[in-house]
Formats: structure tokens, sequence, C-alpha cells
């Protein structure tokens, strides 16, 4: 019995902390309502801007508190997940439904908020070459879309219940996995309310440590991109790409951390363009044989929040023989998401100014 004794103390004890209750997590809602007007970003849409679009605007945020390091940081930030409606305001645009996560970030006594949301957009009347030609903004159904918002927002007024105002831009585009894809951009001004839930029982905000000081070695890392696009000609098929990078990363602190490295671009769609433009337009001077490779040199900028970051690159093409198909520097953004400590997972889209490319799907290993 005396040998059971402390094994049963051990075990309640076990069970005990099993059984603790996790931190727990705050929510909040808001809803706007948005009226704006497309932007000409592109003189070949300008026969779609008609009238000014409108739409609605729902989001579901978790608060934070500072109960993991990383959220006083960045000023104890909300994220989430939204839905847009917007109605184009014209017959050949139809109408997009969206879904994004976004994350909103705070200044000024957090009465200014900015949010960032990505996402799937599905449009109701894409491009078609018998019944919507007129439509060369949208060349699929399923649409990539980003928006970013800056609000003036105050919040648990009454009840929980708070207001919010500013502007939204919201962007649809395919990123060339379908053509045509000359893409919207819409400009609107929204005002609404948001809904603190529990506003009762909000816990404090948990001071973070702002002499913590963290860096590391460099680092080296390995990246397969891949992913399908087309030439950017109306009625040129859906084709694999493949990118090989090796990159060097330098870790300033718990926020940021700086790349830079170089890669290797096949491309079946930029074979197809050559191909294209050599049977086309012979006059041009294409071959038809042309070397369809091209290597990248670029820089770039990674910041973190706990197991997601925010990625940015600009590259230069400095191998690149057929210079007819996109301009010679290029950007990336997207997301990535630590998976191990070694192994990373990330969606980007690689752009030339505002002529997307591709979107790549990524994994990396990272010595």
């Amino acid at each position: 019995m005396k040998r059971i004794a402390p094994f049963l103390l051990f075990l309640c004890s076990f069970i005990s902390f099993g059984q603790q209750e996790k931190p727990k997590k705050y929510f909040s809602l808001d809803a706007s309502y948005f009226y704006g007007s497309i932007l000409e970003h592109n003189p070949d849409i300008a026969h779609l801007i008609t009238d000014h679009p409108n739409g609605f605007l729902i989001s579901y945020n978790r608060k934070t508190y500072g109960l993991e390091k990383w959220e006083s940081r960045y000023n104890y930030p909300d994220f989430g997940y939204s839905f847009i409606y917007q109605d184009m305001k014209n017959t050949n645009l139809g109408e997009n439904y969206s879904v994004y996560g976004h994350f909103s970030f705070y200044a000024l006594k957090r009465l200014l908020m900015f949010r960032i949301g990505q996402g799937i957009a599905y449009t109701t009347n894409p491009y078609d070459p018998d019944t919507n030609y007129l439509n060369n903004a949208y060349g699929t159904r399923f649409l990539s879309s980003t928006y970013l918002m800056g609000n003036f927002r105050k919040e648990n007024i009454i009840g929980g219940l708070g207001v919010n105002a500013g502007v939204t831009i919201i962007h649809y585009s395919n990123a060339d996995t379908g053509s045509p894809n000359h893409s919207t951009n819409t400009f609107t001004l929204n005002v609404g309310l948001n809904y603190l839930l529990d506003h009762n029982n909000q816990p404090d905000y948990i001071p973070g440590d702002k002499a913590e000081k963290y860096t590391e070695p460099f680092h080296y890392n390995f990246a397969v991109r891949s992913g399908f696009n087309t030439s950017g000609v109306v009625g040129s098929p859906k084709l694999p790409f493949l990118t090989l990078s090796a990159y060097a990363d330098k870790v300033l602190n718990h926020k940021s951390t700086l790349q830079g490295g170089a890669e290797l671009f096949f491309s079946r769609s930029l074979e197809e363009f050559i191909n294209y433009q050599a049977a086309a337009f012979p006059q041009k001077g294409t071959k038809g044989d042309e070397d369809s490779k091209r290597l990248g040199l670029f820089v770039g900028h990674k910041l973190t929040f706990n197991k997601m970051s925010l990625i940015t690159q600009l590259g230069y093409y400095a191998y690149y023989p057929y210079t007819d198909y996109v301009e010679q520097v290029y950007n990336r953004v997207g997301l990535e998401r630590k998976i191990t400590d070694d192994w990373r997972a990330s969606v980007t889209v690689r752009s030339h100014g505002a002529n997307a490319e591709a979107v790549e799907f990524s994994i990396g290993y990272r010595l």
C-alpha cells in the first residue's frame, strides 16, 4: 500500500494537470457596408467601369492580449476570417463572393486599424469567348483576391458595440492561371459596426519584454516552387512551371529576417509563348528555338508572426535570353508557414509590377 500511494498521488497530479483549462480565447465580429469605384489601372478595362460598385464585408476576429510573446511585439493584433460580397455594377463583370484569412494591426491607442486579407473569390460572370467576350478582367471563375483596409475603429462603446469607418482597396486577379487577366482594383469607402463578444470579461494586455534581443547565425535554404499558368495569350493552355531556389537568410530579431539568393526558372508557358510568337508574328524575329530558361538573383525580407511569415522579395533576371515575355525585374509576395524547425511551406505570387505571372506553391528546407 505504501508503494501504491505515491503512484496514485502522481497519477492524480498528472490527471489534474492534463485537465487544466487552456487559456481562454476572445473574439469579436464586425460588419461594414462599402461603396466605391473601380480604378483604371489599365486602359484595357476602361469599358468595364460603368458605375460605382458596392457590397458588404463581414469578419470574425480572434483578439490577442499577449498570452504569447509574439502578440505584444505587434501591439496585440487580431486575426481571423472575412467574407466579402461585391456587386461590380457592370453586367460583364457580374458579382464576386470572397473568403479570406486576415491580420489586423493597431496604432494610436488602438483607434487606428490596418488590415490585410488574402483569399479566394468566386465571380459569377467570367470571360467567355461566345457569351462574355467583353470581360477581359477575369479569365477564370475562381480568382485570387487581396484586400487592404485602413479604419478608424472604436470598440465597446455601448455593451460591446462599437463603430468603424475608413477606406478599403479590393483586388481580384487569377495570376495568369487563365487568360485574359487584366484584373480589377476597387477603391471604396466603408462604414460599419463591431461587437466584442464576452465584452464584460476581457483581460488586461500583458506587456512584452521590450529589452529582449534575439538573433541567429546565417542559415542556408533550398526551395522548390511549382504550379500552373498560361502565357497570357487568350486561349493559351495551362502549363506547369518549376522554380529551384537556393538562398541564405539572416535573422535580425524575432520579427525580421533578411534573405538573398538565386533561382532557376523553367516555364512551359514561356516555351509556348515563344512558339506562338514564331508562328504568328515571324516578322518580329522570333525563331522558336530561343532558350526559355531564366536565372534570377533576389533579395528579400521575412516578417514573422509566430509560425506564419509574410515574404516580400525583389529579383532580377540575370540570365534572360528571350526578353519579350515579361519585365526583367520581378517581385514575390506571399505567406510562409513553419512546419518543423527545418521545413517550410508557402504560397506566393510572382509578379512584374502589376503583371502577375504565377501563383507559386512551395516547399522549402532550412539548414
